[in-house]
């Protein structure tokens, strides 16, 4: 018996375009987690995405591939994200961001959220000031994701909004 198809509805328009005030600040702080560079950058891009799959975020999941694709991440690290701890692929950095991105978004599965063996790995393999980013950007994306999950923000919608922009811009 075939499945049923799932045509999703959005709840509300982005929080963040009916309160477009709230829209520069979240830009500045993506802004900012922009300047982060190389291994360091990468290792945050996949954390981010191990957050998307983590909270079911289908919008974020489509960025952030979207956003690796671009850096010139394989598909086969992409698809392996979800099972890093059982793949070759991934860095001893990597796998750190990667398990502190699930322990800062599992919160309440463990009675120590963010055990210190996790941060200890994670702070040995960073410097302080790209752990400070991996923690802001993990936080971020769990924003975004509660965010687009709660209002089921639909891909397609905002792939429409993004092709509606660059006509605009062209146009200009």
């Amino acid at each position: 018996m075939p499945e049923a198809t799932v045509t999703p509805k959005t709840r509300l328009k982005s929080p963040a375009k009916i309160v477009p005030e709230a829209m520069a600040p979240l830009q500045s702080l993506g802004q900012v987690l922009g300047q982060l560079q190389g291994a360091a950058a990468r290792a945050l891009s996949l954390a981010m995405l191990r957050v998307g799959q983590l909270n079911g975020c289908a919008l974020c999941l489509d960025g952030s591939c979207q956003m690796l694709k671009q850096f010139g991440e394989t598909d086969e690290r992409l698809f392996a994200v979800s099972a890093w701890r059982e793949s070759p692929r991934f860095t001893a950095a990597e796998r750190a961001a990667l398990a502190l991105a699930e322990s800062m978004t599992r919160l309440s599965d463990r009675s120590d959220p963010v055990p210190d063996p996790v941060w200890d790995e994670a702070a040995r393999l960073f410097s302080e000031r790209e752990l400070a980013f991996l923690v802001l950007g993990i936080a971020a994306q769990n924003l975004y994701n509660r965010i687009n999950v709660t209002t089921r923000q639909v891909v397609a919608e905002w792939d429409g909004d993004a092709a509606q922009e660059r006509r605009s811009k062209a146009a200009a």
